[in-house]
């Protein structure tokens, strides 16, 4: 399920990055190929909105507030009883709502904006990854999917705002069902180079309750954990928690900003049949931070969000 509130940036990141939260589990092929095949339905497409309450920034007059508009789709293919392929791809407007900002002064924000004070509000996100799973035997299954990403403001330009990576996991299923795993992103981002372990899980505890990853792991970050309950086929609401990142290049000369931020939320999901599924969330930032590239960090005040997210499978 993947991106949801966050950068999926992510609440993949991705709110994001529950942003990029709202992607698929990257063990998904393997729980897909114990579906019956008339239910299994390889296509996934997404849209997610997501939005944010006015912040301050840098403890001062400065205020930023965020939309963001989510795009995913993804397809999983079999190829035997133990392989499967899969890719994703996905587009991403990140629009930077700045206000008061301040240039000079105890809590100015210059860092973030050229001499002139020129500001940058918008933001593309290009994703496109490709996975690979192996399922050993009944118990280990194991995944590799080697990603790309394209993030640049509206003040740089694509060709230098090329980031590479990869993410692999290992997971192991009890006889029960239940999943347990590990997982590394080895992440080539523009200007640093990053290496973020994380929990793969997918633990059905009883007939109503489940404790799984809300979000892919990747350039966004981790993947969080969710812990959801299901009122009937129809109906669930999730409880979960991330921390996400979102980088981007805003100038040519390797400026990048950096978001990071802890991300709370509270989802409810309809699934409207069984092509069509809707979530809601509301979420709350907190311990916020924007890094720009040898400069000290600016602080981010928490902030409320709330995101939309409609998922079509065929």
């Amino acid at each position: 399920m993947t991106t949801p509130l966050y950068s999926r940036v992510s609440i993949k990141t991705s709110l994001v990055c529950i942003g990029l939260g709202l992607m698929s589990l990257s063990y998904s092929a393997v729980a897909a190929e114990s579906r019956q095949q008339a239910q299994y339905k390889p296509f996934k497409l997404s849209v997610s909105q997501i939005s944010t309450q006015s912040a301050n920034v840098a403890n001062g007059e400065t205020e930023l507030q965020r939309d963001s508009l989510l795009l995913n789709a993804g397809v999983t293919m079999p190829l035997s009883k133990q392989w499967s392929v899969g890719m994703r791809l996905g587009y991403d407007r990140l629009d930077y709502d700045w206000r008061n900002i301040r240039l000079t002064g105890a809590n100015n924000t210059a860092a973030l904006f050229s001499d002139a004070g020129d500001t940058w509000e918008n933001i593309d996100r290009y994703r496109a990854s490709v996975s690979v799973n192996y399922r050993m035997d009944k118990h280990w299954s194991f995944m590799l999917s080697p990603q790309i990403q394209y993030a640049y403001a509206d003040t740089a330009s694509a060709s230098n705002a090329q980031s590479y990576g990869v993410v692999a996991s290992a997971m192991y299923a009890f006889e029960s069902g239940n999943m347990l795993g590990f997982g590394v992103a080895y992440l080539n981002d523009i200007d640093e180079v990053r290496t973020l372990p994380y929990l793969a899980v997918s633990w059905q505890i009883n007939d109503s309750w489940r404790l799984a990853n809300p979000f892919q792991a990747g350039f966004s970050g981790p993947a969080g954990l969710e812990l959801s309950y299901q009122f009937n086929p129809a109906w669930n609401v999730g409880l979960g928690n991330s921390r996400r990142t979102e980088r981007f290049l805003i100038a040519d000369d390797e400026t990048v900003v950096e978001t990071n931020e802890w991300v709370s939320y509270l989802r409810a999901g309809w699934r409207v049949t069984p092509a069509i599924a809707l979530n809601l969330y509301a979420g709350y930032y907190f311990n916020g931070e924007l890094e720009v590239t040898d400069e000290a960090a600016l602080d981010l005040d928490n902030q409320g969000a709330a995101a939309l997210d409609l998922e079509f499978r065929f």
